[in-house]
């Protein structure tokens, strides 16, 4: 009897784990496509002003155009994630991100590019919300920050391989098969959700519960969700400072070549998703999420400090930048469990769909902030602004934390 309750609790548990690894794969892939989605845009900007006879500012309304749409709808999608069920609001949004592209594929004018970054920006609102809450209900806590960690990481695979798909099918097919692979990658990754079972729920029942009692938005903007939107704000900051400007102010203050510039930058992007896989591990090893933050970002910014401060040598500044991406990385894990740990039952899509509604602002504020810098003559103060950022990111990431543990204060 003994040894068939044993077998029979083997059973379950390999069951369980199948089923969270089948979840987490669907839901990781659908991350993939929504940054394939975002950087799709950008990474056709050349072909498309010499197709289009467009001028770049032309072409950077459609990009804000994406993320002005993204931006706000991306808090009131939460609760259609909480009301609806995030799996279907995923479905939905895939389907609505391909349709974007499939529209302008078929008429490639300037009118219909406005309208695909409208869908694209309208598809792009539900992964944040709808990919956690799945995951924050489906994964068992031993496993979460691994699972968020994996889920991060197959959105930056997503924008890794978007200029290697597209530029290919490019050159040896023509401009229309990269549309039309773009449009139907995201309803590819839908159908799988469609005919994938549910679920397993290890919170699910009680969630839904909890869920349907939860008032508006005003309850859920707690100091608690307030101050990690502010630390998603602050992060998003410092990503557009090293991740967009490092190259031109590597080269004005340093003196790199364009090429040792873009290593550095590579460096930064390749070892920033090494250190995403890390910090997963990390992630469920700790309560302590927000010390562990705290510590990462704080290292970080003595990292980009000594960048700022130092002449160095190109192998240096590279080492650097890698070193800055990879601790970086390595604390989104944690990011994420801190806003788990802030949210209400029921309402992760909620809270996950307000805070990084951080990152919108950062994306819309930072390009800015760092361009007027540079047109002003001051490039090392891309570094010098990034360095502040990360040291702030580092108090907030404290703070968070303490919030976290008691939302209502």
């Amino acid at each position: 009897m003994v040894a068939e309750t044993a077998r029979s609790e083997g059973r379950g548990t390999s069951a369980a784990a199948a089923s969270e690894l089948q979840t987490l794969l669907a839901v990781s892939a659908a991350h993939l496509v929504s940054h394939f989605y975002i950087v799709t845009l950008p990474v056709l900007l050349p072909v498309l002003k010499d197709r289009l006879g467009v001028s770049f500012f032309e072409l950077g309304l459609a990009l804000t155009t994406f993320n002005v749409v993204s931006g706000i709808t991306q808090a009131p999608m939460g609760f259609v994630v909480d009301r609806l069920g995030a799996r279907r609001v995923l479905i939905a949004g895939l389907l609505v991100g391909g349709v974007g592209f499939a529209v302008f594929g078929l008429q490639p004018t300037y009118p219909m590019l406005l309208v695909a970054a409208f869908l694209a920006g309208l598809g792009n609102c539900v992964y944040h919300p709808a990919d956690y809450a799945i995951l924050a209900d489906a994964m068992s806590e031993h496993r979460m920050g691994r699972a968020f960690s994996i889920h991060t990481f197959a959105g930056l695979l997503g924008g890794a391989l978007t200029p290697v798909a597209l530029f290919g099918l490019i050159a040896y097919v023509n401009f229309g098969a990269a549309l039309a692979f773009a449009a139907l990658l995201g309803p590819a990754v839908a159908v799988v959700l469609l005919l994938m079972p549910a679920p397993r729920s290890v919170t699910g029942a009680q969630s839904r519960k909890a869920a349907a009692g939860q008032g508006g938005i005003a309850g859920l903007l707690t100091p608690a969700i307030l101050s990690l939107t502010g630390f998603f704000v602050l992060m998003a900051l410092s990503n557009v400072a090293l991740q967009n400007f490092s190259v031109v102010s590597l080269m004005a203050t340093q003196g790199l070549t364009l090429t040792a510039a873009n290593w550095a930058l590579t460096a930064y992007l390749a070892l920033g998703a090494v250190g995403v896989l890390a910090g997963g591990s990390l992630a469920d090893h700790t309560q302590r999420h927000g010390e562990v933050a705290a510590a990462g970002f704080g290292i970080a910014a003595v990292v980009t400090l000594l960048m700022t401060v130092f002449s160095l040598p190109a192998p240096a500044l590279v080492v650097g930048m890698g070193l800055a991406g990879f601790l970086s990385g390595m604390m989104l894990p944690s990011r994420d469990m801190l806003v788990r740990k802030a949210a209400p039952p029921g309402a992760a899509g909620r809270v996950f769909g307000i805070v990084a509604t951080g990152f919108n602002i950062g994306g819309i504020v930072g390009p800015l902030v760092f361009g007027w810098i540079m047109d002003h003559g001051a490039p090392v103060w891309v570094f010098g602004v990034a360095v502040g950022l990360l040291l702030t990111t580092s108090v907030f990431a404290l703070i968070s934390e303490r919030r976290a543990a008691n939302p209502a204060s």
